[in-house]
Formats: structure tokens, sequence, C-alpha cells
């Protein structure tokens, strides 16, 4: 079992910074794939940025925020980043941290991933 709470977010201006975190608490957190996805207002859920267990090469990126957005991970603390770039208004919505155990965690299909932390908000202003 994992917990996860999402801090970091907030409202910007675009082409500004932001960098979300997601602690874990629990045991093993090092043995989850971790992503994060996003919702906003009147849509489904999708992804954004998903990367596996020893946080080393394997990453993916949903095509619009690729080269803007970076995960990672510090499996010693226990906690999942994402560094968001060049931020855009269409960036605006909650922002959730999510993690799996999944061989298909690289789906990055929200249903494959079992634990989920409350969504941080995110607002970009044009």
């Amino acid at each position: 079992q994992v917990q996860l709470v999402e801090s970091g977010g907030g409202l910007v201006q675009a082409g500004a910074s932001l960098r979300l975190s997601c602690v874990a608490s629990g045991r093993s957190f090092s043995s989850y794939a971790v992503g994060w996805f996003r919702q906003a207002p009147g849509k489904e859920r999708e992804f954004v940025a998903s990367m596996n267990w020893s946080g080393v090469g394997i990453k993916y990126y949903t095509g619009s925020v690729k080269g803007r957005f970076t995960i990672s991970r510090d499996n010693g603390l226990n906690t999942v980043y994402l560094q968001m770039n060049s931020l855009k208004p269409e960036d605006t919505a909650v922002y959730y941290c999510a993690a799996t155990t999944s061989s298909r965690w690289y789906f990055n299909d929200a249903s494959d991933y079992g634990y989920w932390g409350q969504g941080t908000q995110v607002t970009v202003s044009s």
C-alpha cells in the first residue's frame, strides 16, 4: 500500500514554471512505477508523464508537454516531481500523482494505476 500527497500547484502566468511534488508514504515505494495525470474542467483525465521503478532511463510524456515537462523521482525521499516549464493556459488542470506495480505502467492508462493522490490545482493565465 502507498499513500500519495501532491503539492506545488498554483496560479501562474503563461511562460512561467512550477514544480509539483508528490510524497509517498508506505513501504517499498521504489517498487512502484509512477505517473502524473491531469484533468481539466469538463474533460477526461489524461496522461501527462510516467517513469519506471528505478527512475533511470525509461520515461514517457504526452506529446503536448514534451520538451517542457520533466518527471523525476528520488526514492530516498519517497518523492516524485514534475517540473513544468513554459506553461501554457491549456496546461490548466488538476494534476494527480499516481503509482502502480503493474507491468502495464508504460501503457500510460489511468486504469492501470491503483494509487492516487488528491490532486493539486494548476492554473495558467494568459
